[in-house]
């Protein structure tokens, strides 16, 4: 089972809290993380997000695919 899913080309202001949010309405979120750098802080423009089950997952993959967030 894949559950979890790479969210690339983010917005390097864009928080966790925010992604968590826009993956949150294809079902229950069990992690959510941008990744940052350990130097600076700052995001790298990727993260992750992992469902509590797979067809979540999937539903989110193909609603979510090449759309604009936040620019």
């Amino acid at each position: 089972m894949n559950k979890k899913i790479f969210i690339g080309n983010l917005d390097f202001d864009l928080k966790r809290e925010d992604l968590e949010k826009m993956f949150s309405e294809f079902g229950d979120i069990e992690d959510c993380v941008v990744i940052t750098d350990k130097q600076t802080g700052k995001s790298k423009g990727f993260g992750f997000v992992t469902f509590a089950d797979e067809e979540s997952a999937k539903t989110a993959v193909v609603q979510m695919h090449e759309k604009d967030i936040d620019g």
